[in-house]
């Protein structure tokens, strides 16, 4: 769990508190945290009372994005911080088009996983 800064809370149109998460997936908000401890989901600390958010594009009705907590894991191997995660994936590609967390929500994730695992080499 990171704090973020203005760049990056700038780059995310909309976030969401690990309570409204665990109801939208139907679990408990303890779950939600261990899914932000696995490294399955990016939560920082942000707003006047610092409370932990995800951002919104990170669920998909009642479900995690497929794909995103493998993307993350390809990330976090290439020694990304939470919050070059973040900037990388709220950032416009053109290539893609849009930005790669778009295209993960759009079903392309293989391209998505692929321009990732290029960043390390």
């Amino acid at each position: 769990m990171t704090e973020i800064d203005a760049k990056i809370d700038a780059l995310v149109p909309s976030w969401l508190y690990l309570p409204d998460i665990a109801e939208m997936l139907d679990i408990e908000v303890t779950r939600v945290r261990q899914m932000v401890k696995e490294g399955q989901l990016i939560a920082v600390r942000r707003g006047e009372n610092r409370a932990l958010q995800v951002p919104a594009q990170f669920i998909d009705g009642d479900k995690v994005v497929k794909g995103l907590a493998g993307l993350l894991t390809v990330l976090r191997d290439d020694r990304f911080s939470d919050e070059e995660m973040l900037e990388w994936l709220f950032t416009e590609d053109d290539s893609l088009p849009g930005t790669p967390v778009q295209a993960l929500r759009e079903n392309r994730g293989t391209e998505v996983k692929r321009r990732a695992q290029a960043l390390a080499l």
